[in-house]
């Protein structure tokens, strides 16, 4: 039996002043499986993502939710069940570990469940128990991005989007961070729409694919065909309509 489709954006059209960062996008995200969005820079891969979290003016298009149209408001896909995992490690470094992570399950209202949250994601991520009390601008980059996804999954989400989660984090921490992408989905059922510039190891990860060039979708399709296709040698090298 084919998996739900949970979410599909129809056509999005972004616009930033006068710029197009969005032209014609389609997307679709089923129950249980990792999608990549790549392409060059300013293709508008987190655009897609902050178009679908609300934090971008979606001018033209439709996002639906279980099929059912949906306006994007950041609070009211968080209770929904997306969850939204900025670039950039954004914790709290003045707060602990577990602040940061009780902030993240700031929609939850029973304490309870919660606190059950809480020890499930430090299941997934042991070195956060090791440092529950420690301020969280003393951890190193690869554990702030670790928190940063832990925080995304206190809500319990359907959907974990994801920006950029490898950036300027050393070989090593690449590898665990996928690691715990590949977990998180399989273990936890939690869908993951992810944007990131590692592109060899994304593919490793990933069930499918969308290429982006110039805000619209120019390829789609499985991992193994986008490795096997040079779509992405002619994307990031301009030559997609030599």
């Amino acid at each position: 039996m084919k998996d739900e489709v949970l979410l599909k954006l129809n056509n999005i059209h972004v616009n930033y002043g006068g710029v197009k960062a969005l032209d014609g996008a389609d997307i679709a995200i089923d129950e249980n499986e990792i999608v990549a969005l790549m392409g060059p820079n300013g293709a508008g891969k987190s655009t897609i993502l902050k178009a679908i979290f609300g934090l971008a003016p979606i001018s033209k298009g439709k996002v639906l939710w279980h099929e059912k149209e949906v306006s994007p408001i950041s609070h009211e896909m968080v209770k929904r069940g997306i969850s939204f995992v900025p670039q950039g490690r954004r914790v709290f470094k003045n707060l602990t570990v577990k602040e940061n992570l009780e902030i993240g399950g700031y929609t939850v209202s029973n304490k309870i469940d919660v606190k059950n949250k809480l020890d499930e994601v430090l299941e997934i991520f042991p070195i956060l128990r090791q440092k529950i009390n420690a301020k969280s601008g003393s951890l190193s980059g690869g554990q702030q991005q670790m928190l940063a996804i832990a925080r995304g999954l206190m809500i319990d989400p359907r959907i974990l989007l994801l920006d950029e989660p490898t950036l300027g984090l050393s070989p090593k921490i690449v590898k665990e961070v996928f690691e715990k992408v590949r977990e998180i989905n399989q273990k936890h059922k939690i869908s993951i729409l992810i944007v990131e510039h590692n592109i060899k190891s994304l593919l490793d990860i990933v069930g499918r694919g969308y290429v982006l060039d110039k805000g619209a979708v120019v390829a789609s399709d499985t991992a193994d065909k986008l490795k096997s296709s040079d779509i992405l040698e002619r994307v990031f090298t301009g030559r997609l309509n030599g």
